[in-house]
């Protein structure tokens, strides 16, 4: 679930939320196409997972400039709001990404260390990452709430099986928040400076801080600058806001989704129509799909399909 910013729990801090604070402050004229939904939450920390959120910097572009770019022609898109959802209909089912393109957007976003990791596998957007070799990290982790907590998937490498008992995740909350609280002490220790900035010891000197970032646990909170186009944003969110994602990668994209609704509602429920809630066949479940509305008899087999692709076909359509 993600909220609006909450100043009492403060997942910025003092200096950010004075920043916001001037930035919404100010008012801003300009020729250029805006989202005013989008305008109500600019710059506005969007709440994700216990320390971390999402907010939008800065954008470019709206449904109309996606029409515009499609038609190649002056001004915004067309007349008619119908024509405008029509021809962004057909662009997004036919995957004319081009014009999708026209559209970008920054976001500044907070998220644990192995999150970043697996996010920065998506090549296509400019990212700036909080320098821990010119800054201290703050002493903040990411800890699991004990229902997303699961035991290791017996049929899937990459993902999670049954929930763990009250007891068994209790424990391992435990030893998550220990090796957190520890290594970051260490860390400290090793800087001889904590994360106020005070010295620990001034008959010590620290080791330089590209060193002493590297005992950190991965649930550690970075934070970064990520700017992407729409079409990029796109198929990102198709990937991690799926429900196979991993929970912690797809709450953050969760919350793109409903920026994504405000920035450009046009797009949104085309995406959402045709990406999100569509699904793609082969050219052998197409043969196979098309005997079964003829009433034919099928086999898998016979049809060139393995088990786990009758299996994923059978879900699709709830074929028995």
């Amino acid at each position: 679930m993600c909220l609006l910013f909450d100043s009492k729990k403060m997942p910025v801090n003092k200096e950010q939320l004075e920043e916001i604070e001037a930035l919404r402050s100010e008012i801003s004229e300009t020729a250029r196409v805006t989202a005013p939904e989008l305008e109500a939450v600019l710059y506005k920390p969007i709440e994700v997972l216990d320390h971390g959120f999402i907010r939008v910097i800065d954008y470019m572009g709206d449904d109309s400039s996606i029409v515009q770019s499609a038609r190649v022609s002056y001004g915004k898109g067309t007349k008619k709001i119908s024509n405008d959802k029509g021809l962004i209909k057909y662009l997004m089912r036919h995957r004319h990404s081009t014009p999708f393109e026209m559209c970008e957007i920054k976001f500044h976003i907070k998220l644990p260390i192995f999150i970043a990791r697996q996010w920065i596998r998506h090549r296509t957007a400019n990212v700036n990452e909080y320098s821990a070799r010119y800054s201290i990290l703050d002493k903040e982790f990411y800890i699991p709430s004990a229902e997303n907590l699961a035991a290791q998937s017996a049929i899937n490498n990459q993902g999670r099986g049954d929930a763990l008992s009250d007891d068994e995740a209790s424990n391992v909350i435990q030893i998550l928040k220990k090796d957190a609280e520890q290594t970051y002490s260490n860390y400290e220790t090793l800087l001889n400076e904590s994360s106020e900035g005070n010295i620990i010891d001034e008959s010590k000197s620290g080791i330089a801080r590209e060193l002493a970032r590297m005992n950190l646990t991965l649930n550690t909170y970075t934070q970064w600058y990520w700017k992407i186009d729409l079409n990029n944003l796109l198929h990102f969110l198709a990937l991690r806001a799926d429900d196979h994602a991993q929970y912690e990668i797809r709450v953050y994209a969760d919350a793109m989704l409903d920026i994504v609704k405000k920035w450009v509602p046009l797009t949104y429920e085309a995406f959402e129509d045709y990406r999100i809630g569509g699904t793609e066949l082969s050219a052998k479940e197409v043969n196979l799909m098309r005997k079964l509305l003829k009433g034919e008899k099928v086999s898998f087999k016979e049809e060139g399909l393995s088990k786990r692709e009758w299996s994923e076909l059978q879900r699709k359509f709830e074929i028995s």
